[in-house]
């Protein structure tokens, strides 16, 4: 599991079929650790030095951008988290629902940003206005939604470090929502099922 705060830059090495090589400054990563690389979570299958090599599966690179990269390109990296790690992000799970498109990038004062990234209407409904998003395994706030879009003010910082400085209109975005809508959705899909959704059990679970 991840929170979202991205830890380095790393750049792609090389691309060959569904593997992929890349270099970074993080330290301590072994074979078979749990990686974020723009927010996927994948298996280190190798480490040498600086270098660390992965496998993306079939279904993998078909929801996400990686089909997209190419070498030179920078990419978020995210170690997994500890259980007595400080939570600074949201809970991210490193599994992508497809991607979003760059449709508007603004410059704001104090070089603040706001990205427009428009996504499929079916991740709309798990769309929470000040709810969390993470998109490229950055743990986000959602500012503004549109119809099948959504607007995120980006602070200085998070622009300077993570891969939405390089990142232009038009480009793909990894997407994924937060996990808390998605258990919610099943809860009451459940119990519409089974004829138990009732006001007090509602209530008794803190929905109401």
């Amino acid at each position: 599991m991840f929170t979202g705060i991205i830890e380095d830059l790393g750049k792609i090495e090389k691309i060959t079929g569904k593997n992929i090589v890349l270099s970074t400054n993080l330290d301590n990563i072994k074979t078979g650790d749990s990686v974020s690389v723009n927010g996927i979570c994948l298996t280190s299958t190798k480490t040498i030095g600086n270098k660390i090599g992965f496998d993306v599966s079939p279904e993998t690179a078909r929801k996400s951008n990686f089909s997209k990269l190419k070498a030179g390109d920078f990419v978020n990296l995210e170690r997994a988290m500890y259980a007595n790690s400080r939570f600074g992000g949201h809970i991210v799970l490193g599994h992508i629902e497809g991607t979003g498109k760059v449709t508007k990038i603004t410059h704001n004062n104090n070089d603040f940003f706001e990205f427009y990234i428009e996504i499929n209407r079916e991740l709309m409904p798990y769309i929470a206005l000040k709810g969390s998003i993470a998109v490229d395994g950055i743990s986000l706030t959602i500012a503004e939604i549109n119809e099948n879009s959504f607007m995120t003010a980006i602070v200085p910082l998070t622009f300077k470090n993570t891969s939405l400085s390089h990142k232009k209109i038009g480009d793909l975005v990894n997407i994924e929502t937060d996990i808390l809508a998605k258990y919610i959705e099943n809860i009451v899909k459940y119990h519409k099922k089974y004829n138990k959704l009732t006001a007090n059990f509602l209530k008794e679970n803190g929905f109401i």
